[in-house]
């Protein structure tokens, strides 16, 4: 998997101890521990991230594992080796086959949304594994 051109990078290699924040993409495939705060950008865990933290984005990519809970005004993926442990709060989510999540989803009506609100249930709690 290639980084987005002009997203920070951090490697596969580095570990990462306490809160990070900013405003610009960021494409994380080390370890980190703590909270991640990209409120008006993307962050994109690759296939080697290893992550225990809280995550404040707009867009969330999952390639790796994740453990915390997500709040995304936009969009989250997970990709076909994704791994989440935790409560997802998003506009939109894509589930890949193969892709597991264990924890509450929400999904929420975009404020800048011009299409109709669709009642929806609180929140569901569920785990998707794949099919043997």
């Amino acid at each position: 998997m290639k980084p987005v051109e002009g997203s920070t990078v951090i490697g596969k290699s580095v570990v990462v101890r306490g809160e990070l924040s900013g405003n610009e993409d960021l494409y994380m495939d080390g370890d980190l521990e703590g909270a991640i705060t990209l409120a008006d950008s993307r962050l994109t865990l690759g296939p080697n991230a290893r992550v225990v933290a809280d995550l404040v984005v707009r867009d969330l990519i999952v390639f790796g594992n994740l453990k915390g809970n997500v709040r995304a005004s936009g969009r989250i993926e997970l990709r076909q080796s994704a791994v989440v442990s935790g409560d997802i709060v998003a506009s939109r989510l894509s589930i890949e086959d193969s892709a597991l999540i264990q924890g509450n989803v929400e999904l929420t009506v975009a404020a800048a949304s011009t299409a109709p609100a669709v009642s929806q249930e609180p929140s569901a709690s569920f785990v998707l594994e794949p099919q043997a």
